[in-house]
């Protein structure tokens, strides 16, 4: 029942959208962009965007603090860089493969193996897919870890290796805090939107049918994802999908921003496809991590191919809000297409 505003100039409260059916667990409200975006411009949806992203505990926050630490004390200064030598490079691929090991595999051991949560804020009520032959081993847990330990933990070290060669050699201008602290700051928030964007289209790119059949399909196999599934990608998918750093070469950064970008491409994936929307402990949730906006692709396959950092689904006409009014929108422009 729509409520009587005191005045013209109150917002009428309108009833929640009817719910989708099909789903363990839905948010309790509908996904939505980020409103960096939106016009007119609303500072104050803007800046509670903001305080929530990185004020409070938060993928970003994480995974930031995660770069810090690796940056200060695992990651080879540029005297040791200029050389292409054994040690700093396996260094690099121990220390990525310990992080994955960590992180993936403990969401997976909290969630799946423990059930620490059983069902509850996980969006697909179903386990993890084993004795299907779709998978490696016949195991979708162990098939994911083999394509996220094998391909994306190299390629990962690989492009990091690359480019932290080419900073220390000086192919590359290196950005110094000192030098310029503002701008050094705005890379930091300036990386999930590029991620956003460069995501998006060559997420589209990947549901091209000749690609989407050789290379992506590899990825939609987990139609009930978990965090092993966010880099379980055929070995091009997850090269083009890491080509996100190479915007370092080209924009004015530094080595400090190159481990944070690449950390948050791997380990958004990781956390964000974790299956479940709260991480809890006692009933109270810690933190969100599974994002409904992403698990709705997952599922329906032709829509929402980016993030909520940018609203290209909104612009393009592929944005599923998780509403049973969005998927009846959804439904007919499928039919439509087909």
């Amino acid at each position: 029942m729509l409520t009587t505003p005191a005045n013209e100039h109150e917002e009428i409260q309108k009833p929640n959208p009817p719910q989708l059916s099909g789903w363990n667990w839905l948010p309790d409200k509908p996904a939505e962009n980020s409103p960096l975006f939106s016009w007119p411009a609303n500072p104050r949806k803007i800046a509670a965007w903001f305080l929530g992203s990185y004020a409070t505990l938060s993928i970003r926050t994480f995974v930031l603090a995660l770069a810090l630490v690796s940056w200060l004390f695992l990651t080879p200064g540029p005297e040791v860089a200029m050389v292409l030598a054994p040690g700093w490079v396996l260094g690099l691929f121990g220390r990525n493969l310990a992080m994955m090991l960590i992180i993936a595999g403990g969401l997976h051991l909290y969630f799946y193996t423990l059930r620490k949560q059983g069902t509850e804020r996980k969006f697909d009520k179903r386990e993890m897919a084993k004795g299907v032959a779709t998978f490696k081993f016949k195991d979708q847990a162990l098939d994911n870890m083999y394509f996220s330990l094998v391909y994306g933990v190299t390629f990962w070290t690989m492009l990091e290796v690359g480019i932290l060669w080419l900073f220390a050699n000086e192919y590359v201008s290196v950005l110094s805090w000192n030098e310029n602290p503002v701008w050094f700051l705005a890379v930091l928030f300036l990386i999930p939107i590029w991620h956003s964007f460069h995501f998006y289209w060559i997420h589209r790119l990947l549901h091209w049918k000749p690609l989407y059949k050789t290379v992506h399909s590899l990825h939609h196999r987990n139609v009930n994802i978990g965090p092993w599934s966010g880099m379980s990608m055929h070995p091009a998918e997850s090269l083009i999908y890491l080509t996100s750093v190479l915007i370092h070469l080209v924009v004015l950064s530094s080595p400090f921003h190159v481990v944070y970008h690449l950390q948050f491409l791997i380990f958004n994936a990781v956390i964000a496809h974790s299956g479940f929307e709260s991480l809890l402990v006692k009933d109270r949730e810690v933190v969100h991590v599974g994002r409904f906006h992403h698990q709705l692709h997952h599922r329906y396959f032709e829509c929402n191919y980016g993030n909520g950092e940018m609203p290209w689904d909104a612009w393009f006409g592929s944005f599923h809000d998780g509403t049973a009014e969005s998927h009846e929108r959804f439904t007919e422009r499928r039919r439509k297409m087909a």
